[in-house]
């Protein structure tokens, strides 16, 4: 059986290096679930719930159900990218997963 760990995250709707850099000041990292030949969501994580999941043993072994305002999405972590110099997670990409594949 697999643990599946519930994240809450706000839909955000610009994307681009500006739109980024506000989300960041303000405590949240940008992220982006895609696949499944779905459109990709745009979303914020807050970031010290992504440190906390990152910190914990099987970050990059367990499923995710992200609650994107009252959407639930369940979804593998693809990708966390780190500022070079302070390793604080900038952004994230998750990947669907389907429902009917493996």
């Amino acid at each position: 059986m697999t643990n599946i760990i519930e994240i809450k995250a706000v839909k955000r709707e610009k994307a681009g290096k500006g739109a980024s850099r506000a989300v960041r000041r303000t405590g949240w990292i940008p992220a982006v679930i895609y696949g499944d030949k779905k459109a990709p969501v745009l979303f914020n994580v807050e970031e010290k719930v992504m440190v906390a999941l990152l910190n914990k043993a099987g970050f990059w072994s367990h499923q995710f159900e992200i609650d994107v305002d009252g959407e639930k999405i369940r979804t593998v972590c693809q990708d966390v990218q780190f500022h070079r110099v302070s390793d604080r997670p900038i952004h994230a990409d998750f990947l669907r997963v389907s429902e009917t594949k493996e």
